[in-house]
């Protein structure tokens, strides 16, 4: 790696966590009227919407992780296509927190670097594994989004709108990643993301 591609790694990285998203696709929702939410189901559609969030602030390492140490030019820019439709997440959610008088999760930083290792790790061990790793990723997190669209307040149509959208996204990574060769990781790999999932998801719903 060049020094020149060491400081576009960086600035990945700062732009993610520190500068506002841009989305080049007209935010999900965005016509529709805002909702009249009890404080209860405010806060709680505020918390859903931060582990969105997180979850794509996670994406943006992962695909930069994975992009960096993938062997094949044409998996390197599939990944590259998926992280630009991710920032769009990015600017969805960060736009619906600050409508719900919210925060992004404070813990941001460590969950970058920590999908940033695991997306290393997944391109290191080549790149059908690479595929796999993200094509099973994505599935969790269309799971994921499904439990959000049944846990939201039905009233909170501008919430629900990005939700459904992300989910459409998503759903169409995974199928990318089947269509480059994605390998079935075993069940343990699985079932360790989920665990791992879960830990995430319940600590950026509070903070």
């Amino acid at each position: 790696m060049t020094i020149d591609d060491l400081v576009l790694e960086i600035d990945r990285c700062l732009r993610t966590l520190a500068a506002p998203a841009r989305s080049r696709r007209p935010v999900p929702g965005d016509a529709l009227p805002e909702a009249s939410l009890g404080e209860a189901e405010r806060l709680h559609a505020l918390g859903l919407m931060r582990v969105n969030h997180s979850g794509e602030v996670c994406a943006q390492a992962l695909y930069q992780g994975q992009a960096l140490t993938s062997r094949r030019s044409e998996v390197r820019d599939a990944l590259q296509q998926a992280a630009d439709e991710e920032v769009e997440h990015l600017a969805w959610t960060e736009q619906r927190i600050r409508e719900l008088g919210g925060r992004v999760s404070l813990l941001n930083p460590f969950w970058y670097m920590g999908a940033l290792s695991l997306g290393v790790l997944a391109g290191v061990v080549g790149d059908k594994w690479n595929l796999g790793f993200l094509a099973e990723t994505e599935r969790q997190v269309e799971s994921h989004l499904d439990g959000h669209l049944r846990r939201l307040p039905v009233e909170d149509v501008r919430s629900r709108e990005i939700v459904e959208q992300m989910r459409v996204d998503e759903r169409g990574h995974a199928e990318m990643a089947v269509r480059f060769g994605a390998e079935e990781l075993p069940l343990p790999v699985r079932q360790g993301m989920k665990a791992m999932a879960r830990v995430m998801t319940g600590l950026a719903y509070r903070l």
